[in-house]
């Protein structure tokens, strides 16, 4: 039968091991080849057929025969093992390995076998039960004379292997052309002699070329930069000639005339190649080297800047000694790079402030302030700001930056100072008091603490007849009577104006808290000498103790407070000391602040109104006032209960009650153009406890703005001039967000403060009010209307608007209308208003406008 099957043409492959006796049902065993020797398969038949059997192994194969008049199958011992099939298994058994949605493919081939008219095999690939494995399925029908299909011969081999190989191949080539379109580059192969190259679909498209167009050396030489292609051509040549690697950079012109910088490599293909072709790589390197051109510059004026800059700048290796230095920061220490080279942070450190840090930081780089030493060993108050900087090498480096705030701080040092202590005087001011008085009432000798409050009698007339500067020099004389008078535990501090007060903190040393007063009446009960006449002066002084452990600071200032207006009461020169009954009536200042809280709580109080006017009448914005109508006491102005908010820390409250019912009345006005402070009639509002420096100054407007839907440019917020000189960097950011949106912030009361005119610059406002002590005189007194033209004329310079405040007759308008004010304010134009009032203003339109000269 194995030599019916060999004479039909079934490929030996396909053969059983040992070939098929078909008639009895079995396996034939190969004949045993002579030991030591090979047996030709033409002369021995057994050797032929264990050769096939070993080739079936190596090719986990199997094979087949089906008779198709019987329907017997016999089945090799190798496809047996191959499937895992005992000795007595069938075809029926073989199929039923079939995985079963391979089913249907198997069905069509079995019909395809029966209806084939040729004797050429058919292939089929299926998988096992598992699914894990794949086998390659060939047979071929034989026939008889008359055509019919008699048998079918079959091989199954196990293509696991294979198909996992052509898989892996399969992802190897995809990922290989994703690597190359990610990296943008491409290969190719040279032929030498030819001429001709090969090229990457994705170097086609790097060149911008249509794939598939025939590539020549030629046509890739047209393609590099005409001033590159001399040299790129040598270095290609020399590859041809002495087969070493070849690396370069060129330009290249692609055909729709982009210009391109690619990186090329190339070597011989294999060491044993003798047919002159050379393959390589080409990369697309536009973009890195755009950027490293891009960089190198940034590092050129990097480098520039740091030369130029006026701040130090210092460079520190990884053991913070200092490896290089701008010009500044050696101008900064006195000393020149080469003398500062080597020298660690520590010893750059002023020894005060060393000492200071050693122990409480693991390496000297942190942002905050430290003090160097100059080279004559002055100290320099730096503000650092330091970064870790990781060179090429990997070498870690500390890059610095030295902003001297050396006269910053002694400002701020100024600053805290004249925020704790009287400018003219020198003398502790009001937060110092309450300083103070908190701390000594804090501890266990309270008992022994006395309050003195004194004021100056008639000194109101000595301003009025002798001038400001005479009162001032007289408040300065009287304070260092006191100073020099007093007992040592004593401290006078000045509240404001007039007023004194001295805080003692052993009563008992100074005699008494009746001794004590009848002392620093005495003191100021004098005669001083002031520019050549003696002025004589008396005050007032009311005294006060502790009533118990729970008396505060604001306590005994009231009641020290109240004691002083009841020794007025009987004359000058007077003292009292603080009873029972004067308490009480202290306390019922504190009624009133509880009574104020609750007005603001519950909208009792209202807003009047009074215009700020431009040169021509027309109503530019209004200033919001705030009135109590009180239930027992009618309406009160501002003056008389704004001490009590101020008191009762009721002052942020009241802005804000003043913001929402200000924006509120407003945002119903006519909308009218003002043309100079803005579109729109404004509305100012004086905030005196919400300010800049809170954290939630910006959410409070903003806030308010959007609940009661007023336009932002419309808005304008006055603060006193001494709340905006020197803020904090916060502060600004705070009101530069509002300015932004449309605020504008108005400096009121500008020139009576702590700032000069100078200071202008510095006011991070738009609008700046003139006080009305300067435009009381400006038609009268030269200073007067000097300073109100400098303010002018500076503010104009700085892109600043002008409103004068307290304009109240016809001269002062057109004395202040000729030196250039953008807008006025005062009793000649209108009074303050009630709401409906104020708007029937703004229906009549422009303010009438007195003619004078």
């Amino acid at each position: 039968m194995a030599e019916h099957v060999v004479r039909a043409g079934l490929p030996r492959v396909g053969l059983p091991p040992g070939g098929f006796d078909v008639d009895a049902g079995r396996v034939l065993a190969p004949d045993p080849a002579p030991p030591g020797g090979v047996v030709e398969s033409t002369d021995d038949p057994s050797a032929e057929r264990a050769l096939l059997r070993e080739a079936q192994l190596i090719a986990r194969m199997g094979s087949w025969t089906l008779d198709v008049a019987t329907g017997q199958a016999y089945l090799s011992q190798g496809l047996r093992r191959l499937c895992g099939l005992p000795g007595h298994a069938t075809l029926a058994d073989l199929i039923a390995l079939v995985h079963p949605d391979d089913g249907p493919v198997l069905d069509d081939f079995q019909a395809a076998l029966r209806s084939r008219r040729t004797s050429q095999p058919l292939e089929l690939e299926v998988r096992d039960d598992s699914g894990e494995r794949a086998y390659l399925v060939r047979a071929r029908p034989e026939f008889e004379s008359d055509g019919r299909v008699v048998r079918v011969h079959g091989t199954v081999q196990d293509f696991t292997r294979f198909r996992a190989l052509e898989r892996q191949l399969s992802q190897d080539g995809r990922l290989f052309r994703e690597a190359q379109r990610v990296a943008r580059l491409g290969t190719w192969e040279w032929n030498t002699t030819t001429g001709d190259c090969l090229w990457s679909s994705m170097l086609y498209e790097l060149f911008g070329i249509e794939p598939g167009v025939r590539i020549t050396y030629g046509d890739y030489l047209h393609l590099v930069h005409p001033d590159d292609r001399g040299w790129v051509d040598q270095r290609w040549q020399e590859l041809a000639s002495t087969r070493r690697p070849v690396e370069c950079e060129h330009r290249v012109i692609r055909p729709d005339g982009k210009r391109r910088v690619f990186r090329v490599r190339g070597e011989a293909a294999g060491a044993d190649n003798d047919h002159g072709v050379m393959i390589g790589t080409a990369q697309d390197v536009t973009e890195q080297r755009s950027t490293e051109t891009r960089m190198q510059r940034s590092s050129k004026r990097f480098t520039d800047l740091v030369a130029i800059t006026p701040v130090g700048i210092a460079l520190f290796d990884d053991a913070e000694r200092l490896v290089d230095a701008n010009d500044a920061l050696c101008s900064l220490l006195g000393q020149d790079l080469e003398r500062l080279r080597g020298m660690t942070a520590e010893q750059l450190t002023h020894p005060d402030d060393r000492e200071a840090r050693r122990g409480r930081e693991a390496h000297s780089f942190h942002s905050g302030q430290r003090v160097l030493v100059t080279a004559t060993g002055k100290p320099v108050y730096c503000e650092l700001n330091a970064t870790v900087s990781v060179a090429d090498d990997g070498q870690r480096f500390w890059l610095v930056v030295f902003a001297d705030v050396t006269d910053r701080r002694r400002a701020a040092e100024r600053l805290r100072y004249q925020a704790t202590h009287d400018e003219l005087t020198g003398l502790p001011g009001r937060a110092a008091v309450k300083e103070l008085l908190g701390k000594l009432l804090g501890g266990r000798d309270y008992e022994r603490i006395a309050l003195l409050f004194c004021d100056v009698d008639n000194f109101k007339r000595v301003n009025d007849s002798l001038g400001h500067d005479v009162g001032d020099e007289l408040i300065t004389a009287l304070a260092r009577r006191l100073e020099r008078g007093l007992p040592p535990s004593c401290t006078v501090a000045r509240m404001s104006g007039d007023e004194y007060v001295i805080i003692c903190s052993d009563v008992e040393e100074a005699g008494g808290v009746e001794a004590l007063a009848n002392l620093a009446a005495g003191l100021l009960r004098t005669a001083v000498p002031v520019r050549d006449q003696l002025l004589r002066v008396s005050a007032c002084i009311g005294a006060a103790v502790p009533s118990g452990p729970e008396t505060s600071g604001a306590d005994l200032l009231r009641y020290a407070d109240a004691a002083m207006f009841a020794a007025k009461a009987r004359g000058t020169g007077r003292v009292s000391i603080a009873s029972d009954t004067l308490i009480a009536s202290a306390n019922s200042q504190m009624l009133l602040e509880g009574q104020l809280r609750e007005a603001i709580t519950h909208d009792q109080l209202v807003l009047h109104y009074q215009p700020v006017v431009g040169p021509d009448g027309t109503v530019l914005s209004a200033e919001a006032l705030v009135r109590w109508p009180h239930p027992e006491r009618g309406l009160l102005n501002p003056g008389d209960f704004l001490p009590v908010a101020e008191q009762g820390d009721l002052l942020g409250e009241l802005d804000r009650w003043v913001l929402r019912a200000a924006f509120t009345e407003a945002a119903e006005w006519p909308q009218l153009c003002g043309g100079v402070l803005g579109g729109g009639v404004g509305i100012a509002v004086n905030l005196s406890g919400l300010v800049p420096g809170d954290p939630e100054f910006v959410d409070v407007v903003s806030a308010t703005v959007a609940a009661t839907g007023i336009a932002w440019d419309r808005v304008v917020l006055e603060l006193v001039e001494t709340s905006l000189i020197d803020l904090p960097s916060r502060s600004r950011e705070a009101m530069a967000e509002l300015v932004e949106r449309g605020v504008r912030f108005a400096v009121d009361d500008f020139g009576t403060g702590y700032s000069s005119l100078a200071r202008l610059k510095e006011l991070p406002a738009q609008i700046i009010k003139i006080d009305r002590r300067f435009v009381s005189g400006v038609a009268t007194d030269a200073s007067d209307f000097a300073v109100a033209r400098a303010l002018v004329d500076m503010a104009r310079a700085m892109g600043r608007s002008c409103v004068a405040e307290g304009v109240e007759n016809a001269t002062q308008f057109h004395v202040l209308r000729g030196v250039g004010v953008d807008a006025y304010q005062g009793w000649l134009l209108s009074k303050p208003l009630p709401a409906k009032e104020f708007r029937e203003i703004l229906r009549l339109g422009p303010v009438h406008i007195p003619r004078g000269a």
